[in-house]
């Protein structure tokens, strides 16, 4: 059998998972061992982080349109329930959007709906 000499190869492997660890400290982004668990480690850590920052979001758009709300003496489960009961489709990112940054806009969606929803 011929021999296969695949120093390329690996070095291109190798330089590929360096590259993916530069930012990280010490042996981190170093040593090819180190770094690889390294690389593994955020890899997985940003998968699972992609989640969390869309579950924390929706999280904050909720806390912003509950207070809101209640600046305008309603709650936040009334304001979705009149949302919903009106056809009105606005998801709650651009709701809190507008409520941050025009309140009398928000406070008239709100009059609006409130009229319509008892």
């Amino acid at each position: 059998m011929t021999r296969v000499k695949r120093g390329c190869v690996a070095r291109k492997r190798r330089k590929n998972i360096l590259t993916l660890t530069s930012g990280s400290r010490g042996t981190h982004s170093k040593l090819f061992r180190t770094a690889n668990q390294q690389g593994m480690r955020a890899l997985a850590s940003s998968h699972r982080d992609r989640g969390r920052r869309k579950r924390n979001l929706r999280r904050l758009w909720i806390i912003r349109l509950n207070a809101a709300a209640r600046d305008n003496g309603i709650t936040y489960n009334k304001l979705i329930k009149y949302l919903y009961h009106n056809g009105v489709f606005l998801n709650r990112k651009v709701l809190a959007q507008i409520a941050i940054l025009d309140k009398m806009a928000f406070s008239t969606i709100l009059k609006t709906i409130a009229e319509k929803g008892e």
